[in-house]
Parts: structure tokens; C-alpha cells; sequence
């Protein structure tokens, strides 16, 4: 939690944040995920300062409980001193003991994104689904309650200014908005009516734009003319047998040859981030095997 702290700004886990997104897919499957097309509502999170500390906690989780569909898991939330936003112990259940830092016993409009994070720990905890390392971790956890309808309240607890700061998770500002971006572009939803803190809009509006630019990498029917100009450029490096393993940025296309006059381009899926791989023979469509996208290629 930054706490009137310097915040960290722009895109420096995006390589996390995608392995994520496929490993949501890869372990709960394209089905699974579409039952997630609604995100929590903001009046089922609400807390205002009349409401009882406590009871009120205990309600929130049980919403974040139900929307993460967790129905024989009971949160136990608390408050102490400590250095991070929250803690959770992971055990075989169904008791799960949540502590809130005591700065949300006058921050109580936070404590709903809080308790999306560490929710979230019990429902990965039960897929046995983790990365290694602590900080691969917390974003695998902030990606996954993010994508799958909550982390919009993570977004909205980010607040500065010239006198204070605050920041709830491990991604940056901006790598939320990515993730919600690439949310929305899937359900079609619109998170920013959501949003009460100024920064909020200006962070999702980076990663908005920063998820299209995934929509419009080469092959892609979408990309622009300098990327088919790029792409145009390696495919024919790639098609003379004298070069040695030609590609593109890392992230993005990469031919193989796979016998004399048989090239193949593999590329990341926009909305999944699984590679596919395509024959380079002009128009395809390709249909990605893990999220289902449809994607129109020139190859």
C-alpha cells in the first residue's frame, strides 16, 4: 500500500499481467470465465461512515465471497497496525481470517477493494493456481481479481495529489486500466461510471489505450501502416534461407519455417496473449483455441 508515498507509474509487470491472463484462461477455462461477465455492483460494496465497522466488513466479504462464488468460505475480517493494506492466512477452509491495516477504520470506502485482493487469494488458493515468487504473486492476484469483475474497486482507491497519495495493490495505476480495459473489450462493459477518484479515469484511459494497441499488432488485419510495413520487411527476412531466425519485437510475431517454401508466423492472441500460430499465405481467420477470438490476419 502506497501511503502518501511516491506512486509507481506506467506498464513495468505488462509481461506478468499477460501470463496471468492465460494462466485465468488455461485453469478455468473459456466457459468459466464468461460467468464472470458481471462485474461486482458498487452499491453492493458500499460503506459509508454510519455503517458498523465490523458488521459492515463482514458484509462486503460476503458479497466479494458470492461474486467469486465461494459459497462455503466465511471470511473473519479484523483490524491491526501494519505495514500493508491487508493479510490473509491461507488454509484448508472454510474459515478464512482476513486483517485489515487500521487505517480503514477511517477508510472505510476502501476497505471493499482491499478485501477484493485477498478474497481473491482464498479463490486462487482453491485452484491451486500461483506463480513463483512473492511479487509475480500479488500481480497474478491483482490481474486475476481485476479481470474477473472486481478489481475496478482497486482502480478507484487510487487518489494524489500535491499534499498525498494512496495506492492499493502491486500493479501500477496504469496496469489496472490495462487490465480492465482488456475486461471491457471482452464484456463490453464500461468500468469508468464506476470510478470516484479523479486519477482513476486518467489511468484507465492509458491502459485503454495501451489494450487497443494489442488489437493492432501484425498480422493483424487491424495493424496500421508502418506495423504491415515492419511485417512485410521480417516476412521476407524470414523467407530468405540465409538469415537465421528472424523476428519481430519480443512480444510479437515470430516466423518459423517449417520445410522449403513453408513459413509459419506465431503471434500473441490480443485477448488471451496464447500464441497462435498461422500458415503466411495472405487472409486467414484464425479462431484462438483457449479464449475462442476470431481474428482476422494478413499474413
Amino acid at each position: 500500500m502506497a501511503n502518501g508515498g511516491p506512486v509507481e507509474h506506467g506498464f513495468p509487470h505488462l509481461e506478468t499481467v499477460r501470463e496471468a491472463v492465460t494462466a485465468l484462461y488455461r485453469r478455468l477455462s473459456y466457459d468459466t470465465v464468461r460467468t464472470f461477465s458481471a462485474s461486482v455492483a458498487p452499491v453492493d460494496v458500499a460503506f459509508c461512515d454510519t455503517d458498523d465497522l465490523y458488521l459492515g466488513a463482514q458484509r462486503v466479504a460476503r458479497e466479494l465471497v458470492r461474486h467469486y462464488r465461494l459459497p462455503d468460505a466465511r471470511m473473519i475480517v479484523s483490524f491491526r497496525e501494519m505495514t500493508h493494506a491487508a493479510n490473509v492466512e491461507l488454509t484448508a477452509g472454510p474459515e478464512y481470517f482476513i486483517e485489515l491495516n487500521d487505517r480503514f477504520r477511517t477508510h472505510r470506502r476502501d476497505i471493499g477493494a482491499a478485501l477484493a485482493h485477498e478474497v481473491m487469494h482464498v479463490y486462487l488458493h482453491r485452484l491451486d493456481l500461483s506463480f513463483p515468487g512473492t511479487r509475480a504473486n500479488e500481480i497474478l492476484t491483482d490481474t486475476a481479481a481485476t479481470y474477473l469483475g472486481a478489481g475496478w474497486l482497486l482502480l478507484d482507491a487510487y487518489r494524489e495529489d500535491g499534499a498525498s497519495s494512496q495506492k492499493l495493490g502491486y500493479l501500477t495505476p496504469e496496469e489496472f486500466g490495462y487490465v480492465l480495459a482488456k475486461r471491457a473489450l471482452v464484456f463490453g462493459e464500461d468500468p469508468s461510471v464506476w470510478f470516484t477518484s479523479p486519477q482513476a479515469y486518467t489511468a484507465y484511459g492509458r491502459g485503454l489505450e495501451r489494450a487497443r494497441r494489442d488489437e493492432r499488432q501484425p498480422p493483424l488485419t487491424a495493424a496500421g501502416w508502418a506495423g504491415r510495413r515492419r511485417y512485410a520487411r521480417d516476412r521476407r527476412h524470414a523467407q530468405d534461407p540465409h538469415a537465421a531466425g528472424p523476428a519481430a519485437d519480443g512480444d510479437a510475431y515470430t516466423f518459423t519455417a517449417q520445410a522449403p517454401g513453408q513459413l509459419r508466423v506465431s503471434f500473441p492472441c490480443p485477448t488471451c496473449h496464447q500464441r497462435i500460430r498461422v500458415p503466411v499465405r495472405g487472409r486467414v481467420r484464425a479462431r484462438c483455441g483457449l479464449c475462442r477470438t476470431v481474428l482476422e490476419c494478413d499474413t
